[in-house]
């Protein structure tokens, strides 16, 4: 790989004068082959300076077939972009260079589009997750009730070596049984159970700093203790595949993959004690009342 040394010219500045402007450093001589003169290998070297191409080799005919799948169901193939990661990441446990490569490819878009939906979007992981998710809800409400303490905990109970895990950090080798990846959410939509984690996107409400360290502990033995309120707990990456959109064809095994509680008691207390009580919201009128004229300006 050669780089040149022509030196760079600012021009002249936006009144047409030339003072301060003009060369941004002088000549350096001829053009310097970086690769040849390099303190580093030369196989060091050309991984820094020259592009790579992913190996896509590990999304299968079956992933193709997937893909296809996905795209069938917009009238836009770039709609498919969100489930397509989600597949990707079934696949690998997190979005790589590869998968971003792949999407690109199945959906004609550049890979700087890709990236950038990946970036945006905190359920899209830039590094190898591990068999389990654990995601502990650090917000303003969970926070107060324990969240945070609930987090400092995990992250120290999970390290091997002493110093805490940092959000995203895996305990174990990514993909592994009882591998388990740990983050801070901001918000998991279940203030009135709080503090809150989720295993793989399940939930596992009303947690203490004990509850969540043995939950932790029995992942780490290859256990899957139910959630609370969601579908039977399985791992990141068969969770990824029904993020995807995909699931079983059969019936009663479609069921018991997803069948679970949902409501909680607190979270319907407050329509439990209006029916206790006889109370109503007001009927909608037949026909609704007219707007009020605004002013025009």
């Amino acid at each position: 790989m050669v780089v040149s040394n022509e030196p760079l010219s600012t021009g002249s500045t936006y009144g047409g004068s030339s003072i301060g402007a003009g060369e941004t450093h002088a000549a350096a001589g001829p053009d310097t082959d970086v690769i040849a003169t390099s303190a580093v290998s030369v196989d060091e070297t050309r991984a820094l300076v020259e592009p790579k191409t992913p190996d896509l080799s590990v999304f299968g005919p079956d992933i193709v077939a997937k893909a296809a799948q996905q795209i069938a169901t917009y009238p836009e193939s770039r709609s498919a972009l969100l489930p397509m990661l989600h597949l990707v990441q079934s696949v690998e446990g997190y979005v790589s260079q590869a998968g971003i490569q792949f999407c690109a490819n199945q959906l004609s878009l550049s890979t700087a589009e890709v990236s950038a939906v990946v970036t945006f979007y905190t359920m899209y992981k830039r590094k190898p997750c591990g068999e389990h998710l654990v995601s502990v809800c650090t917000n303003t409400l969970c926070a107060m009730l324990g969240g945070d303490a609930i987090y400092e905990r995990l992250t120290q109970h999970l390290s091997d070596d002493g110093t805490p895990l940092k959000h995203e950090d895996t305990a174990g080798t990514p993909g592994e049984p009882g591998s388990i990846t740990i983050e801070h959410a901001e918000c998991l939509a279940a203030c009135d159970l709080g503090p809150v984690l989720q295993v793989n996107y399940e939930f596992y409400d009303n947690q203490t700093v004990d509850t969540a360290v043995s939950l932790v502990d029995a992942l780490r033995r290859g256990e899957k203790p139910a959630p609370t309120r969601g579908a039977p707990l399985t791992d990141l990456k068969t969770v990824e595949l029904e993020l995807a959109g995909f699931y079983p064809e059969d019936e009663a095994e479609f069921r018991t993959m997803v069948d679970g509680p949902s409501a909680a008691v607190e979270t319907l207390r407050g329509a439990q004690l209006a029916a206790d009580r006889g109370w109503t919201a007001p009927a909608m009128p037949e026909k609704a009342p007219e707007l009020p004229e605004v002013e025009k300006k």
